[in-house]
């Protein structure tokens, strides 16, 4: 009867899902994230038997992990790029608070596994490393901050989002995870760079990232061992770094050939931190230069559509998540070639690491989920809005 007297009510009809994040989701991107989970899986194939041999597993102990985690991380991957931008902040805010409280309690309920750095926790079947798990979830709450302090009457939310940065820089430094707390600071960096940053306050802030890292020189000897080994003219090599660098070497332009690689049997970390050693040795240049073209692939796709977007928000954490990434990967590789002191920095998708590739599908699918096409409006409408 209602129908009767005053009509239907129109119904907006839209896409089902599926077809509408296949329309909108950017391919290029997701391809190569995809290449990038296959060329780990083969280079675990010639990495991790040497270890499960050492450890009395199953030669493909290791890499059976690795299939497992990276299928759990392509699914959150692809479920977490179909979410909306609001979506994914709540997600980022519930795993970021999650995350914090499992990073704060690390030393009274936290592990080293023997490597000197409390940064884990014990599962018994598997490990569980709350900063990995961190990064994505601050890159977007502290966007989220930082996006409201451009609305009228908004809260100061970039002194909020420093504050917040320097909590989680100081807790890292204390474990110590100081390559951790290079990416964390870096990403909000680049965020409020991008947000309209003077540049008279990012240098005082770069100021107070070189008095730190003096003080941490001087004060801590975890540190100051890697900054030494860095700087010495001389490389040891009976090192992880020496054993890197002489495989790179024997590599050169086509590797040495499948199999024949001999820097898996002396590097304990040849799967995880130094996997392009493996890389270099076994297939030569022309590999590394694919996993290079294949994360600049990924980073420059992703700053080239968040450029078209209007949205303060999505443009800020779009960035911040596209930056870490390719930052984190320019890490791992620098350090083997020598050019960046040791960090314990994974590859993405391409070391080994439970933590590291869940944490990092959850990452980029935010990131695929920001920069998916939508329409932008009109940039007046916009600008009315917030005048509201």
């Amino acid at each position: 009867m209602t129908e009767m007297v005053y009509g239907t009510i129109p119904t907006k009809v839209e896409d089902p899902i599926l077809p509408r994040w296949w329309r909108t989701i950017d391919k290029w991107s997701m391809s190569c994230i995809l290449i990038l989970f296959g060329i780990g899986l083969l280079l675990g194939l010639a990495s991790s038997p040497p270890l499960a041999a050492r450890n009395g597993l199953d030669p493909f102990y290791y890499v059976t992990r690795q299939a497992f985690f990276g299928g759990l991380a392509m699914v959150a991957m692809l479920l977490t790029s179909m979410m909306t931008p609001v979506m994914v902040r709540r997600l980022a805010v519930v795993g970021f608070v999650l995350s914090f409280a499992a990073l704060a309690m690390l030393p009274v309920l936290g592990t080293d596994f023997g490597k000197g750095a409390i940064r884990w926790y014990s599962l018994g079947f598997a490990s569980f490393q709350p900063s990995e798990f961190l990064k994505p979830g601050f890159i977007v709450v502290a966007a989220w901050f930082m996006a409201a302090s451009f609305e009228v009457g908004g809260p100061p939310g970039k002194a909020y989002s420093f504050g917040l940065t320097v909590i989680i820089v100081i807790i890292l430094a204390l474990q110590p995870d100081f390559g951790q707390a290079c990416l964390i600071l870096f990403a909000w960096g680049v965020m409020y760079f991008v947000a309209g940053a003077p540049m008279t306050l990012l240098t005082v802030v770069a100021a107070l990232v070189v008095s730190a890292g003096t003080f941490a020189y001087s004060h801590s000897e975890h540190f100051a061992r890697r900054i030494d080994g860095f700087m010495s003219a001389e490389v040891d090599p009976r090192t992880q770094i020496g054993y890197a660098t002489d495989a790179i070497r024997e590599g050169g332009f086509f590797g040495v050939g499948v199999g024949e690689g001999q820097v898996k049997w002396s590097l304990p970390d040849a799967h995880t931190d130094f996997i392009i050693a493996v890389a270099a040795e076994e297939y030569g240049l022309i590999l590394v230069l694919a996993i290079i073209a294949l994360y600049a692939t990924i980073v420059v796709r992703s700053l080239t559509r968040l450029m078209k977007e209007r949205d303060p928000f999505i443009r800020l954490a779009g960035c911040g998540l596209a930056c870490a990434f390719g930052v984190q990967a320019m890490i791992n590789m620098g350090v083997a070639v020598r050019l960046l002191p040791a960090k314990g920095m994974t590859l993405p998708f391409v070391s080994y690491g439970g933590s590291s590739i869940i944490a990092g599908g959850i990452a980029v699918g935010m990131l695929l989920a920001f920069t998916r096409s939508r329409p932008q409006g009109e940039i007046g409408d916009i600008l009315l809005r917030r005048g509201r």
